[in-house]
């Protein structure tokens, strides 16, 4: 097992102080209402905007009405670009469109692909399975309205990391069960698979930096307060009885991560299935490493692998 860096031990630390673990419903309800925006020091620490992507704030369809997308589009691409639907992370309870900017516009530079991040409603305030509906919902509409931002619905990629990772998971299953938008590909970022919580890396790091069983605990009762609702298909996509016919998929771990191990069972299932899986395991990395890239060795890495992938799996019919 690899040592973790100094610099992620101490991060580390540092976010233990505000541990979800330790906060009740309202305390995260006003969490949610702080906004971080972008300063110099944020912008340093979670990577900014990437030059040379346009941005632009609209909205789309969500389960019980409009919710809040922010589009990214590399400046003077040319022709219709591939469409990946971005799904934030944040336990289905924190999480903005601000923080995810250096992610979704890095994406859409690297990858050449217009990224449309989502702004679905949060827990507490709104449960299982809202988030995942809001999700679904705009995923159709975003992919009806591609044109708009000249992208190409028939190139769709869906990407999210821990409880994005969950919701990008979900929304394969749900256009597929819903004969929704065809998916070509879904990236899945430390994802959350078992909302049962068995995977045996829970207790190996249950005392991780970044991410401890405790948050997980406590995120899920947070989304997820009924017992009998964890092993519904659309909130732990690993439990879904089916796997045939998803679109093919890159699961990237961290090796000090809790949910590790439902990366690396949820690539079994997808396997056992027919549906092809690359899996890359990011040693020494804890649960998160992707939000700090100024910290985390591995983050630069990870996200080029991501857009690699990007642009393989959604290249044009043809193209090399």
């Amino acid at each position: 097992m690899a040592q973790m860096d100094l610099r992620v031990r101490l991060l580390g630390k540092v976010m233990g102080l505000f541990s979800v673990s330790r906060k009740s419903d309202a305390q995260v309800l006003a969490d949610q209402r702080r906004t971080i925006g972008h300063n110099p020091a944020v912008d340093w620490l979670l990577g900014g905007l990437a030059p040379g992507v346009d941005v632009r704030n609209e909205t789309a369809a969500g389960a019980e009405g409009r919710i809040p997308i922010r589009i990214y589009r590399p400046r003077d691409a040319a022709g219709p670009l591939p469409l990946v639907v971005l799904i934030h992370g944040g336990g289905w309870s924190l999480g903005t469109l601000d923080i995810y900017d250096g992610i979704g516009s890095t994406i859409a530079r690297d990858a050449g692909a217009v990224v449309v991040s989502l702004a679905y409603r949060l827990a507490p305030a709104h449960r299982w399975p809202a988030a995942a509906e809001d999700c679904y919902a705009a995923l159709c509409d975003v992919a009806e309205r591609a044109h708009h931002w000249a992208a190409d619905a028939g190139r769709v990629a869906v990407t999210g990391d821990s409880a994005g990772g969950n919701l990008a998971a979900v929304l394969t299953l749900m256009s597929r069960d819903r004969s929704g938008p065809a998916i070509a590909f879904q990236g899945l970022i430390y994802p959350a698979t078992d909302l049962t919580m068995r995977s045996p890396s829970i207790e190996e790091n249950a005392k991780a930096p970044l991410l401890s069983k405790p948050d997980m605990l406590r995120y899920r009762s947070l989304y997820l307060p009924h017992q009998e609702d964890y092993d519904e298909p659309y909130a732990s996509p690993l439990l879904a009885p089916d796997h045939t016919g998803l679109p093919p998929a890159l699961i990237q771990v961290a090796e000090h991560d809790p949910l590790r191990d439902d990366g690396l069972r949820y690539a079994e299932a997808l396997r056992a299935a027919g549906v092809p899986v690359r899996v890359t395991t990011y040693v020494g990395m804890p649960h998160g490493y992707l939000a700090f890239p100024r910290l985390c060795r591995s983050a630069p890495q990870a996200l080029a692998e991501l857009t690699a992938e990007l642009r393989r799996q959604l290249a044009p019919s043809g193209a090399p």
